[in-house]
């Protein structure tokens, strides 16, 4: 558990923003910011009113694409080719 580690409000807010992705894996989070599942578990439960909290744990519980190796080998990327239109 990473709970020595500071982060920023942007930080905390783009995890928790990762965190409801569905389509990204609980590790890509842990590779851009060093939490893992249980860690992020912690975060949401601290950021998050307890209402939210449980709704986004019934929302990822169980989720094929939140995990990579539950998801299908044809999924190569975490987000729509349109997303970030520039």
């Amino acid at each position: 558990m990473q709970t020595n580690i500071a982060f920023s409000a942007a930080d905390i807010s783009r995890i928790i923003e990762m965190a409801w992705e569905d389509r990204t894996p609980f590790e890509a989070i842990e590779t851009l910011y060093g939490l893992g599942e249980p860690d992020v578990r912690l975060l949401m439960r601290k950021e998050l009113k307890p209402s939210s909290f449980r709704l986004w744990r019934a929302r990822v519980s169980g989720r094929k694409t939140k995990h990579l190796y539950l998801r299908s080998p044809d999924v190569t990327r975490g987000y729509c080719p349109t997303q970030y239109k520039r």
